[in-house]
């Protein structure tokens, strides 16, 4: 799906809640800690709700105690894109899918880790796949992310 094969406004009503439509459609923010996943501990990957490309893993998920589901990294960092936000009178780096142009949230610099990121995102634009989906979902390619290692 390219920017080109997104679909309308309209579509998307049809598709999405109207929370998830709100975040990714008009830049909206869910409740911190009453969302989906800002507590999820399972195992799995993070997919674009609206165009289903993977975005983020839970092997890259922590506590960061904001309320909303936060990774040091993205899954494949050519799937996002960062944006400068100066809404509500702070300048902040938006997230957003690079494929449909989609709200995700922002990312910060006070994050664990080498690079020290935090990307905080919303629930509401994204689709959970649990390690045992990934293969019948069509995810497969990321089962060896979860693989013990020896």
């Amino acid at each position: 799906m390219s920017p080109k094969d997104k679909p309308s406004r309209e579509e998307l009503k049809k598709k999405l809640t109207p929370l998830q439509f709100e975040v990714t459609q008009n830049n909206g923010t869910e409740p911190p800690f009453r969302n989906e996943y800002w507590d999820n501990e399972r195992e799995g990957i993070y997919v674009d709700i609206v165009s289903g490309k993977p975005l983020f893993s839970s092997k890259d998920q922590f506590d960061s105690g904001c309320g909303w589901p936060s990774f040091t990294k993205p899954l494949q960092s050519g799937e996002i894109e960062e944006r400068e936000d100066r809404s509500f009178n702070m300048i902040r780096t938006e997230v957003r899918s690079r494929e449909v142009d989609s709200h995700l949230g922002h990312v910060f610099d006070d994050g664990p880790g080498p690079e020290g990121l935090r990307y905080c995102i919303n629930s509401a634009a994204l689709r959970f796949i649990p390690k045992e989906d990934l293969k019948k979902e069509g995810y497969g390619e990321y089962l060896s992310l979860f693989e013990e290692k020896e």
